[in-house]
């Protein structure tokens, strides 16, 4: 087997948070390897995608010891599993496919992904849940968040069926943490905003902020969220964790819980907010993983 080192799965790395993501991985000294239906889009970025069906777990276990590109053929060792697991790939919303087919394609690849990984040995895997687990942004009608901040120790309970599928993933990712002794981290990852998008979207979502309640005003910027994986790579021994995967600050123009009381009046608050908070807050990975966001909306669009 080749000696351990700074090699990663990646799978969903085609999709719109993992075009980035990659790259930024990369950047800090990681090996990457995309498991996909699709190359990746950058063909210069020099990814390699292995074209792999995670519903099979045949073809998760052998992804996971596969060769990165064709250069390990060179190499005197034989692959074995990765470092790390990072895993992105899901029918990424509801109505791309029937609710039954997404249900069984998200939680079956979860499932596969996290117990070969177990299987194999590796003790660092992070999947990708979602902000829509906090019930609102899939939800039947206009909902009231049940309190603010939304943060980790929430009881959520969401309708819909992406929501759920991503939920049964923690829960499998828990269950299998403690079962191998292995730390699985799952990100509630916000409304992802690639780089091109401040400038075309965040007009609207200014000046017409009742668009922005599904997404509890709050956003993660995808370059960001590379170096949130980064984070969870490099922090051990946590176990089984929930991270809300979000930038620091609210999309609004005013503070935080002046605008909570104007447009969501029903809402308790339930602690001090800090005056630009994020409803949907990343005070934990901040303090536990040292996230320093790089990619504050206002840099990159100026609504004065």
């Amino acid at each position: 087997m080749a000696p351990l080192g700074n090699r990663i799965v990646f799978t969903g790395g085609s999709g719109k948070a993992g075009k980035h993501v990659i790259p930024e991985l990369i950047s800090r000294g990681y090996e990457v390897l995309n498991l996909d239906l699709v190359d990746f889009p950058d063909s210069s970025a020099n990814v390699f995608t292995l074209k792999t069906d995670l519903t099979d777990s045949g073809q998760v276990f052998n992804a996971l010891t596969t060769h990165f590109n064709f250069a390990g053929y060179e190499g005197k060792y034989v692959p074995g599993p990765p470092d790390a697991v990072i895993h992105f790939a899901a029918y990424a919303r509801n109505m791309l496919v029937p609710d039954n087919e997404c249900f069984k394609g998200n939680v079956t690849s979860t499932y596969n992904v996290i117990e070969a990984a177990c299987k194999l040995g590796v003790k660092k895997i992070i999947i990708a849940s979602s902000e829509t687990t906090y019930e609102v942004c899939f939800g039947q009608g206009d909902l009231d968040y049940s309190s603010f901040p939304l943060d980790e120790d929430s009881d959520v309970n969401p309708m819909d069926t992406y929501a759920i599928s991503k939920l049964v993933g923690e829960r499998v990712a828990r269950g299998f943490s403690r079962r191998f002794d292995a730390d699985i981290y799952a990100l509630r990852i916000g409304n992802v905003i690639e780089p091109h998008e401040y400038e075309r979207d965040f007009p609207k979502y200014i000046s017409d902020p009742k668009v922005r309640k599904r997404n509890a005003w709050s956003y993660i910027d995808a370059r960001d969220l590379g170096q949130i994986c980064d984070l969870c790579v490099q922090k051990d021994g946590l176990g089984f964790q929930v991270f809300n995967a979000t930038n620091d600050t609210i999309t609004a123009t005013f503070p935080t819980r002046q605008f909570l009381e104007n447009w969501c009046p029903n809402t308790p608050i339930t602690r001090e907010m800090g005056e630009w908070e994020a409803p949907l807050s990343n005070r934990k990975i901040r303090h536990v993983l040292g996230f320093k966001e790089g990619h504050n909306w206002r840099k990159y669009y100026n609504p004065e």
